[in-house]
């Protein structure tokens, strides 16, 4: 079992930075991939990055080169760092954890992936 909780959202003005936290409990941390998704009003849950257990990365096209995701397996924690953030990045972001990478970005439903965080709402002003 795997519990996630993040923190580090809040309000930040267009081209501001951000960093988000997950922190997991249980001794598997470092055998899960883990991944961010979000999710803005009135719209579907988005994938925007993950990384396996060996920190290799993959992001969406949306937020390739301003956004980078890193893990600490000693801490039990992964990261997200937002930089150049703009309006349209404003959502509640999701904390998930899953058995790979490709379960956790090619998931289609929230059910597919074992374990997800309470959010964390980032509110971009422009």
């Amino acid at each position: 079992q795997v519990r996630l909780v993040e923190s580090g959202g809040g309000l930040v003005q267009a081209g501001g930075s951000l960093r988000l936290s997950c922190a997991a409990s249980g001794r598997t941390f470092s055998n899960h991939a883990m991944g961010w998704f979000r999710q803005a009003p009135g719209k579907e849950r988005e994938f925007v990055a993950a990384i396996n257990w060996s920190s290799v990365t993959y992001y969406a096209d949306s937020v390739k080169g301003r956004f980078t995701i890193s893990r600490d397996n000693a801490k039990n924690t992964v990261y997200l760092q937002m930089n150049s953030l703009k309006s349209e990045d404003t959502a509640i972001y999701y904390c998930a954890a899953g058995r790979t990478v490709q379960q956790i970005m090619y998931s289609r439903s929230w059910h597919e992936v074992p374990y997800w965080g309470q959010g964390t709402q980032v509110t971009v002003s422009s």
